[in-house]
Formats: C-alpha cells, sequence, structure tokens
C-alpha cells in the first residue's frame, strides 16, 4: 500500500523535473534595485592596443555598497565576426534591472543608452568585420595608424551630446524600443562576456574610489586599454561628472530622434545620420551599424593618415562632431 501511495507523488516530481527552466542568462537579467543609476561620466578612451580588440563602454554596476563604475576597456573578441552589444538599465515593473551585455553577429539592443565612441543607442558605428579583420572607424575610435593600419574615416552625427542617462525608462530615462533587427540579433547564439570582462568587473567593485558615493560620479579609473589594466598607462579618469540623474530636467528624454520608427532595420543608418565619404580609396562607401561580417562589395580599408593631434586619447564627444 506505501508503495501505490508513494507512485502520484513519483509521478509529480518526475513532471517537475520535465518543466524547463529559464536561465538568467536568457532573460538577461540580474541584478533589480529601486534607485536609478548615477549619469554617464565624460572620459577620454584609450588607444586600441592591437588588432582584433572592440572597444566595450563603462558602465555602472551595482555591489553591496551602491553604484560603482566598471571603466570602458578594449577587449579581445572571443572570435571573429564577434561583435558587442553593452548591457543597460531598463525601468519595469517598479524597479531597475540590470540586462546584461553580450557578444554576437549583430548588436542587439542596448536600451538606447548613448555609451558614446560609437555606440550612439543603436547598432555600433565603430567598425566591423570585414574578411576576417576588424576595420577600425577613426572618426569614434581611438586607433594608432601605425601599429593597425585596417582603418577608415566616416563621420558620425548624433545631436544628443548633452544626454548623459544611463538608464532605459522610468522617470528621466531613455524612450527607447528594440527595432525588428534589434529583435532579431536578440534571437541569435550568443556569448556571454569573456573571463577577463568578469574580472575586470570584479576588481573594479573592491576599489572604493569606483564607487558613486565616493567619486560622485567622476570615478577616477573611467577607462583602461586592457581588462583589469586599472594603474596601466592607459588607464584615464573621466573628466567630469554626467550631470544629474534626471534627463526631464535638462529637457531631453531619449537618444533616438522623436520620428524614428521603431520598425528601422538595425543594419540600417538614421535617414538624418550624415557620414562623410572615407578619407581612404578603399574604405568602404556603404556600412551598416552593427554588422558583423563584411559587406560583400567591400575591401579592406587601409588609411595610413597620422593619428590625430592633440593627444593620445580620444574623448568621449568627439565622435559626434567629426
Amino acid at each position: 500500500m506505501r508503495t501505490l501511495r508513494s507512485i502520484p507523488w513519483l509521478f509529480l516530481a518526475l513532471a517537475m523535473l520535465a518543466v524547463p527552466c529559464t536561465s538568467s542568462a536568457q532573460i538577461s537579467v540580474g541584478v533589480s534595485i529601486r534607485i536609478a543609476p548615477p549619469a554617464l561620466p565624460v572620459y577620454a578612451q584609450p588607444v586600441c592596443p592591437g588588432d582584433g580588440y572592440i572597444w566595450t563602454p563603462g558602465y555602472w554596476a551595482y555591489g553591496p555598497d551602491g553604484y560603482y563604475w566598471v571603466p570602458g576597456t578594449w577587449v579581445m573578441a572571443p572570435a571573429v565576426g564577434m561583435l558587442w552589444t553593452p548591457g543597460y538599465w531598463g525601468w519595469g515593473g517598479g524597479i531597475y534591472a540590470w540586462h546584461g551585455g553580450y557578444w554576437g553577429p549583430h548588436i542587439g539592443f542596448y536600451g538606447g543608452v548613448n555609451y558614446g565612441f560609437g555606440y550612439g543607442g543603436v547598432g555600433y558605428e565603430g567598425g566591423y568585420w570585414n574578411h576576417g579583420v576588424f576595420a577600425y572607424n577613426r572618426s569614434v575610435t581611438n586607433v594608432n595608424v601605425t601599429v593597425i593600419h585596417n582603418t577608415y574615416n566616416k563621420t558620425v552625427i548624433n545631436n544628443t551630446t548633452a544626454n548623459r542617462v544611463s538608464y532605459s525608462g522610468g522617470t528621466g530615462g531613455i524612450n527607447a524600443r528594440p527595432n525588428h533587427g534589434e529583435e532579431a540579433a536578440a534571437r541569435e547564439h550568443h556569448v556571454q562576456a569573456t573571463s577577463k570582462q568578469m574580472e575586470h568587473e570584479h576588481m573594479a567593485s573592491t576599489n572604493r574610489a569606483q564607487l558613486a558615493s565616493a567619486n560622485h560620479g567622476r570615478p577616477a579609473f573611467a577607462a583602461t586599454a586592457k581588462p583589469g589594466e586599472f594603474n596601466g598607462r592607459g588607464a584615464t579618469a573621466a573628466n567630469r561628472p554626467g550631470g544629474p540623474n534626471n534627463a526631464a530636467a535638462r529637457g531631453v528624454g531619449h537618444n533616438r530622434p522623436s520620428g524614428e520608427s521603431a520598425a528601422r532595420p538595425a543594419g540600417t543608418a538614421h535617414p538624418n545620420a550624415e557620414r562623410a565619404t572615407p578619407t581612404s580609396a578603399n574604405a568602404p562607401q556603404s556600412r551598416p551599424n552593427n554588422q558583423g561580417e563584411q559587406h560583400p562589395n567591400e575591401s579592406r580599408p587601409n588609411n595610413k593618415r597620422d593619428p590625430p593631434k592633440g593627444g593620445s586619447e580620444r574623448h568621449e564627444g568627439e565622435e559626434r562632431t567629426r
């Protein structure tokens, strides 16, 4: 009799085991809090250390002592053709939830947050993969052409330089929704942050100078040349804080132009984003802003102009004016 009575419980246990579990990576949501993250600080981009490195913008993470700044850094792509979609804070259900970044063949949705250096809120204008080699757009990335030769120039126009808001939705947050291309990118195969990226974030969490409560939005280490090199020659401090959290108080509510259609494919440029003709004859004439593979009609760009004068660092606002 005991055996017969236990059979229903056995079937129930088996049924529970058969239900698929949703991992945190699939829903891409980690920490959730009720306090909005600080505004993005203004900082310079260190020079790219070498071929195959992709810029990953800095962001505010959250720990036991509150928000802390994880410096932007150059990261070696885990595989040819992989691009980095930054993480972002999004408001929903009464909380701010962190949506983690990931590697994939195309750039997905990152909340419309304007991280700068090619991440203007939609896609990526900092470069693209061309025949297995990453080509860098020197108008938005700091590249030494004596070391890296696969470069080109394409001006990126962005009329929201005053918007330093670091989160999507909620009071004063960015009003953005994923377009069809970004939704498609979200369904592709993704690779999580590399071990060096995770170590980089951990190092930031243990440095009290990175806490927003200590640096008041102006972290001592705003960007590094490589992950974890906080005291390296390429480390840069924030030039100034990003300003108040509430974008509405400054008259800016979002990064995407008000007339933009949410259905615009992620790989096409906004009609108002005029771009100059690349300076190299071999540079691409037309380029989707988040394509992971080379355009079939493009050859490898090779612009060997001298590095920009005035220092070895590119400031976050420069890509909007060149």
